[in-house]
């Protein structure tokens, strides 16, 4: 797979070198680093990377300045900016000059590969960009939700569902998402599974009883929760795209059969110790 190329700007020759480090065994090669706005408008204009991560305070020009100057020699450029500040204010100025992406310092390894690879994935097929981009997160989601909400380990599995229906025993929590891109999420497990999850949410015994109803609302809400989560980590990164979820909604019986003959749909799979949690996540089908 050929290599993403990335350029630092970042008057820091810590900064840079850290971010460098990060980048150094992934498909992200870092080809240019600037200590400030001059550089970084010549090097750009030379090696012309796929990204530009930034930083805020620059010796000769800040960073939204910088932003500006190159976007006016390539108005496509992809630029994140990572900086000690991330107030609302600096957001809404990057914007309108063109910043992509916010993340703040310190950043961690996985936060920056996953910002530069939601970035770059704009231009590749539908289906590599939900998985790469959107479910790769709402995978990453679900394993460290299942660590907060109900303090359990797990493994997770990704693939494409091929099928045009989703086929669920148990129950299944299902959020709807509007806005950009449409899809749906559906949060499902067998009945064993939903008694034992639900009643490590509410912080009880095992052998505490817990109604149907009260375990059915417990994994309507983790689904709502969850896919909240993820949506709003996208909508933090993709500056042009706002998502949004719609009131979760359960079904609970055997053999359910949810249709979806209009979605790219993966099927995402959480082995814990408590049994299999599944999500599905779809989207349509056009990026």
């Amino acid at each position: 797979m050929e290599k993403v190329k990335v350029m630092v700007v970042d008057d820091s020759r810590i900064s840079r070198m850290m971010v460098s480090s990060m980048l150094a065994k992934t498909n992200f090669e870092v080809c240019a680093m600037a200590e400030n706005s001059a550089e970084a408008v010549a090097l750009y204009a030379k090696t012309k990377p796929d990204v530009v991560t930034m930083d805020m305070n620059l010796p000769d020009a800040d960073g939204i300045e910088c932003t500006r100057r190159i976007h006016a020699i390539d108005p496509k450029a992809k630029i994140v900016m990572i900086s000690a500040m991330k107030d609302a204010k600096l957001i809404m100025q990057g914007r309108m000059a063109g910043i992509g992406s916010f993340l703040q310092k310190p950043v961690s390894t996985n936060e920056l590969i996953d910002t530069l690879m939601i970035m770059c994935n704009e231009n590749v097929g539908a289906v590599a960009v939900y998985r790469e981009s959107y479910v790769t997160t709402f995978a990453k989601v679900l394993q460290q939700s299942l660590v907060s909400i109900f303090g359990i380990q797990s493994e997770i599995e990704i693939a494409q569902n091929e099928e045009s229906v989703l086929r669920v025993d148990g129950v299944a929590a299902v959020i709807g998402i509007v806005g950009e891109p449409k899809g749906r999420v559906a949060l499902y497990m067998d009945s064993e599974t939903m008694y034992s999850l639900s009643k490590a949410m509410l912080g009880m015994d095992p052998q505490d009883d817990l109604s149907a109803d009260e375990a059915e609302a417990a994994i309507e809400e983790a689904g709502n929760i969850i896919t909240g989560r993820a949506v709003s980590r996208i909508n933090d990164v993709f500056k042009d795209k706002e998502m949004r979820i719609t009131p979760p909604g359960t079904v609970i019986g055997s053999d359910i059969i949810l249709s979806n003959p209009e979605l790219i749909s993966f099927n995402v799979v959480a082995k814990t110790s408590y049994g299999d949690v599944f999500m599905n996540v779809g989207f349509a089908r056009g990026v």
